[in-house]
């Protein structure tokens, strides 16, 4: 087992990003490849889960597209994520707020945790 994270740790570049987890509102800045063309594409929503231990460590991030809910998984070791932005820091009490999916309207509010310097 340690044989397999140490090669991960040699093909895979670690980058840093800033700590978020569940609930926290963030935007991620993906690089798509169309045909021959390269952009970025900003994809914001909020964190469900952070899921997984190093290089094959992924988040699940959750957006409203009109009326529909969209979902995304982004391993956290991709070298098309270019940047991640913090928006909000969300106070929940679970690691993985599967019960989002389900709340509309009012009830899908998450309270903010607000810091004082």
């Amino acid at each position: 087992m340690d044989l397999i994270r140490e090669v991960q740790k040699e093909l895979v570049e670690t980058r840093d990003f800033p700590v978020f987890g569940a609930g926290d509102t963030i935007t991620v800045s993906y690089k798509i490849k169309e045909g021959e063309k390269e952009r970025i594409q900003q994809f914001t929503g909020v964190v469900l889960q952070r899921r997984g231990s190093g290089e094959t460590e992924t988040f699940t991030i959750r957006k409203m597209s009109g009326n529909i809910g969209v979902e995304r998984i982004f391993p956290i070791a991709s070298p098309f994520i270019e940047e991640i932005k913090i928006n909000k820091k969300g106070r929940v009490r679970r690691a993985r707020i599967f019960y989002f999916r389900e709340r509309t309207g009012k009830a899908a509010r998450i309270k903010e945790k607000r810091f004082f310097n």
